[in-house]
């Protein structure tokens, strides 16, 4: 199996501490570079992750004829213009989310489609619990699936910090809210007819700090979800249906290389005495993004996830930012 080769955009901590060390677990592919704006700083953490190769600027990497993919973690609002950069060198590019800062800028990426590979980097899709889960409700384990509601927050009020820089694409929305947005998608199988939205913005960032939203599916299916950047750090999932709940317990950080819990329960007893807890097997979310996307630039796979669901992700986020500012539900 030919390896793919890759190059990274960026010294951001979600590559270095997660993305990265994911990656490098896989035998599909090869991480050949990492590119900062300072070359000190991506010798430093090339050394430290064993890159061979690190560069002194974005453009340098995306000169390299040896790179085929390219991971670009920058921070928000350099998401489409450096992937259009690397797209058009020929790169295709796995991007983080939100991979634009509103689905007009992200449509800009329809240019570049047909060329290259585009993905947005929502790991959580590749988990073996996720695709548990959704099996679970595939198969009537929980009867009908109405209700989706989500929590996921942690503490971050450092004022440098770029989740906390309105115009560059900070608040809560954006960097974690767009998460149950995607499982609303994924577990519902569907899209949102509307939604509505209610934000708390921290006084001196602008960012909106706790974010929370309902979502109409349709059929009287909904999803409820709040998103905070300043509150204790929990995240969890409830999926629940006619006759049985399935809850995630850690959907969206999964310890990476370690098993995960998914609890079903018969709704027999509210003190949990239904509750049946499997375990999933040993997984890390990252190395299997990895090699799907890596797997779809040889040839081996088809693209998972493209340009045009990166864009219906951006028009939700677009209609729950609408919302907040209207003060009434948005249709999409």
């Amino acid at each position: 199996m030919r390896k793919i080769v890759w190059g990274v955009l960026s010294t951001a901590r979600i590559g270095t501490t997660k993305v990265l060390p994911g990656m490098q677990k896989s035998d599909q592919l090869e991480i050949r570079a990492l590119a900062s704006r300072h070359l000190a700083t991506a010798q430093s953490e090339a050394a430290k992750l064993g890159i061979p190769v690190a560069y002194g600027s974005y453009e340098e990497l995306l000169a390299d004829p040896a790179i085929e993919a390219v991971y670009n973690p920058l921070p928000n609002h350099l998401h489409v213009p450096m992937t259009l950069a690397a797209a058009r060198a020929g790169k295709h590019v796995l991007c983080e989310k939100p991979i634009a800062l509103n689905a007009d800028e992200a449509a800009q990426l329809r240019e570049v489609a047909g060329h290259v590979h585009i993905m947005e980097a929502f790991m959580v899709r590749f988990h073996p619990q996720w695709i548990r889960a959704r099996d679970l409700v595939r198969s009537g384990r929980i009867g009908r699936l109405v209700g989706i509601q989500v929590w996921f927050s942690y503490f971050n009020n450092d004022p440098g910090n770029i989740r906390n820089q309105a115009d560059i694409g900070g608040g809560a929305l954006y960097d974690i809210g767009c998460y149950p947005v995607v499982a609303g998608r994924w577990f519902f199988e569907s899209e949102p007819l509307r939604v509505v939205a209610l934000a708390d913005r921290d006084p001196a960032f602008g960012t909106d700090r706790l974010f929370s939203a309902m979502l109409d599916f349709g059929a009287g299916r909904q999803l409820n979800f709040s998103v905070a950047m300043q509150t204790v750090p929990y995240q969890r999932i409830q999926l629940v249906g006619e006759h049985g709940r399935i809850e995630i317990v850690i959907p969206f950080n999964a310890p990476q290389g370690a098993s995960t819990q998914i609890r079903l329960d018969d709704g027999r007893a509210l003190d949990g005495a239904g509750i049946n807890t499997q375990t999933v097997a040993e997984s890390d979310q990252y190395q299997l993004q990895g090699e799907a996307f890596s797997a779809a630039v040889r040839g081996d796979g088809p693209l998972p996830y493209g340009v045009e669901d990166a864009v219906q992700n951006m028009r939700i986020i677009d209609a729950l930012y609408a919302s907040e500012r209207q003060g009434g539900w948005v249709s999409l």
